[in-house]
């Protein structure tokens, strides 16, 4: 077999999970509940947050919040202050990809 195989959780309680973690990139998964959030912090590489589901509030350096939904694709650049929340009834599920994989900066 030449390809790997990924396996993320398919749960609506809260978490986060990193699912690969090698030279190339890291790529974690997230579950929020409602009123949940991550703490506020900085990224730590250039990021990509994908969102699969739900609404994603998110506030980035000293900026009002915005708002993104299910489809939506966010690049932050590395060194943002990050403050992300879901406000919202829905779970909120997203993907994050760390490229480059921050171990490497």
């Amino acid at each position: 077999m030449i390809e790997k195989v990924f396996n993320y959780s398919k749960e609506e309680k809260k978490n986060i999970e990193k699912i690969v973690n090698d030279d190339n990139l890291m790529l974690n998964h997230m579950v929020l509940p409602k009123d949940e959030g991550l703490p506020i912090h900085y990224s730590n590489s250039n990021v990509y947050m994908i969102i699969v589901k739900g609404k994603m509030n998110i506030k980035l350096d000293e900026k009002e919040a915005n708002i993104y939904t299910k489809g939506d694709i966010l690049n932050i650049p590395y060194k943002t202050k990050m403050n992300v929340k879901n406000k919202d009834e829905e779970t909120l599920e997203f993907f994050v990809i760390k490229a480059p994989n921050p171990k490497d900066m």
